[in-house]
């Protein structure tokens, strides 16, 4: 496979092989994800992951294809040997995180034995978005989100206070009124972590620096609030609240914040660019 050989020849039904081929391949994967993993707070943020991804792609469809034909086979086929294997040993023992991971192998692979080296360096953003697809095993979230919860129930509870409201706070427990609350993992901000690519290299730089700050803001943001439905509408609305509402709002709160950041660091870029 080199120069125009291989897939070359027909680029348009390469492409359509390879769409048809991973969808028989992951519409199980997302279709169990649906009813297993993707029902949990941990990992609820699955679809809105996959639709953020299609959108990433069909942002550098035309570039992408209009691309020479330089496939890689030499990285290629390793590539997708690796991202099979995951693929299939998830599939047959179950493994969410092998299934999930097997997915950045395997597009990686198509890029390269389609298009080359110049395909994977164009899509290399949605290639790393599949990360937040990936399932974390139980004892890495543990160690990551504990530090967060004890902070961001430190801030809630300082906020509050400082404002009348009765509330003092145990560890990861805050206790308001008559009700008790735990800032649970999905409130610590491990999965709330969204980007937006940029060309310019310090821009997008900088906002992979500043995930982590933004989710954990959306969060201090989120369980303040549920606090405060809690001790105003009582535990039930508190619950129903967490359930449902509480995991739209995060969403939207770090979006906001994120797209703020963006904004705003495209103008300073430029106001830069225009004093140089």
């Amino acid at each position: 496979m080199g120069g125009e050989g291989g897939w070359g020849r027909a680029p348009a039904l390469s492409w359509l092989i390879v769409l048809i081929g991973l969808g028989v391949m992951y519409t199980p994967v997302y279709w169990s994800a649906a009813h297993t993993v993707w029902t949990t707070e941990q990992q609820a943020h699955g679809p809105l992951i996959l639709l953020v991804l299609v959108w990433l792609c069909a942002l550098i469809r035309k570039p992408l294809i209009q691309l020479p034909v330089r496939p890689a086979p030499w990285l290629g086929w390793p590539l997708l040997a690796i991202g099979v294997s995951s693929y299939l040993l998830g599939r047959v023992f179950s493994i969410s995180i092998l299934e999930f991971s097997s997915q950045m192998f395997m597009l990686s692979a198509v890029l390269l034995l389609i298009k080359g080296m110049a395909a994977l360096r164009l899509a290399w953003f949605p290639v790393f978005y599949l990360v937040f697809m990936v399932p974390l095993p139980g004892f890495f979230v543990d160690s990551i989100t504990g530090p967060l919860k004890e902070w961001i129930s430190i801030i809630v509870e300082t906020a509050l206070y400082a404002v009348g409201y009765p509330i003092a706070r145990t560890g990861v427990t805050m206790t308001i009124g008559p009700y008790q609350l735990l800032v649970a993992d999905a409130c610590s901000g491990l999965n709330s972590m969204y980007i937006v690519a940029r060309t310019d290299v310090w821009h997008n730089a900088l906002m992979l620096v500043l995930i982590l700050p933004i989710a954990f803001v959306a969060n201090v943001v989120r369980v303040a609030i549920l606090v405060l439905v809690t001790y105003h509408y009582g535990d039930e609305a508190g619950q129903g609240f967490l359930h449902g509402a509480a995991g739209i709002l995060l969403m939207l709160v770090s979006i906001v914040i994120l797209f703020a950041l963006d904004f705003a660091l495209v103008r300073f870029f430029k106001a830069s660019v225009k004093n140089v």
